[in-house]
């Protein structure tokens, strides 16, 4: 791994001090409507993938 790219890594006390960040900020009622919201996000962003890969199959053939 190069030096430049050593601040990059993430690691457990990372991962740790931005859920705590993250706690803070939005506080624990509020985290499980944010990651619904995600969830829906990413629900349709591959549901909408999925679709443009079928369009652009269909408009092979």
């Amino acid at each position: 791994m190069s030096i430049y790219m050593l601040p990059l890594a993430i690691g457990a006390p990372q991962i740790i001090l931005i859920v705590v960040v993250v706690l803070l900020l939005f506080g624990g009622k509020k985290i499980p409507e944010l990651m619904k919201g995600l969830g829906g996000g990413i629900k349709e962003f591959k549901k909408a993938s999925k679709e443009e890969t079928k369009d652009t199959e269909d408009n092979k053939d």
